[in-house]
């Protein structure tokens, strides 16, 4: 491939992908498997050779590979790599459209948009909400946000990744979702490890503790479900009865919590957080509605 590839030798059907970690691989191969051509680059080359085999073209430059397809799919660390490995090539992003599906802030989401749409791109912020293992899989889905028509342009290729959900124009809607999402995600992790350290000060193995806690983990969405037909409206509505529970009784809980950590030695950092929540709500004196007040401390913070 000539480091400039020109326009005409350019397959309306060819994706690149630029950054190959486990995602930037499974997304190649996902394509690849569904028959585009697939032009990749890597700043460290060796980690394109296992996709190169698979059948991807390996490009030498990123300008090569920007030039290589009008659809250009990021999966970088963050969004500051994309300027580091884009920025010596903007002229080639002209008629692009750049998807970047990388983790950041979604700030730092719309200043990335205005950059690119400034160098002549469309843009699609994006987050993929499944591991590397399930791209393309019927369980895969991903959040997009940015210009519906550019999302329609490219629908087809991109729900080969996992089915689309399209949040809005707003290009940071995507990576808000993503951030939320990984919030939900993070703290259950945190939290089965902080339990499974916990049991494990009285013996029991990891293997002994966890089925237990991802059984309780599993029932969590079906607790939130039950009662309620479309779950958030009582919230949205500002409405939060404590018939069932109570900010009292969790906060209860929670102080139960810190007081097993401390006595065990375990790191405070999450059972604190937690406590900190029920402590305000009933400080303010919402001691007996449902423990989804503390959602207000949440939102303003003292």
């Amino acid at each position: 491939m000539n480091e400039r590839q020109s326009d005409t030798t350019r397959q309306d059907n060819s994706v690149t992908v630029i950054g190959l970690g486990p995602m930037g691989r499974a997304i190649t191969r996902t394509l690849l498997a569904a028959g585009h051509p697939v032009t990749v680059w890597n700043r460290t080359a060796a980690r394109a050779d296992g996709v190169v085999t698979d059948g991807a073209t390996r490009a030498a430059t990123p300008g090569e590979a920007v030039e290589a397809s009008d659809l250009v799919i990021l999966s970088l660390t963050d969004y500051p790599a994309m300027y580091d490995i884009l920025d010596g090539c903007t002229a080639s992003l002209t008629d692009r459209t750049l998807v970047n599906l990388s983790s950041d802030t979604p700030d730092r989401t719309r200043e990335a948009a205005a950059w690119a749409t400034g160098h002549g791109a469309a843009f699609l912020s994006g987050g993929v909400m499944v591991p590397a293992p399930m791209v393309g899989t019927e369980a895969a889905h991903a959040y997009y946000s940015g210009s519906e028509k550019v999302l329609e342009r490219h629908l087809a290729t991109l729900t080969l990744l996992g089915t689309p959900k399209y949040l809005g124009e707003d290009p940071g809607l995507a990576q808000m979702m993503y951030q939320a999402q990984l919030t939900v995600f993070l703290t259950t992790l945190s939290a089965l490890m902080h339990a499974t350290a916990m049991l494990g000060t009285a013996g029991l193995t990891a293997a002994e503790a966890l089925p237990e806690l991802l059984s309780s983990a599993d029932s969590i969405g079906a607790i939130l479900r039950a009662g309620e037909e479309h779950p958030g409206t009582a919230l949205d509505a500002g409405e939060h009865p404590g018939d069932l529970s109570t900010i009292t009784m969790m906060g209860a809980t929670a102080d139960h919590i810190v007081e097993t950590s401390t006595s065990l030695g375990l790191d405070l950092a999450l059972p604190l957080a937690v406590q900190a929540h029920y402590r305000g709500a009933i400080e303010n004196g919402h001691g007996s509605d449902n423990w989804t007040r503390i959602i207000d401390g949440i939102r303003r913070p003292r």
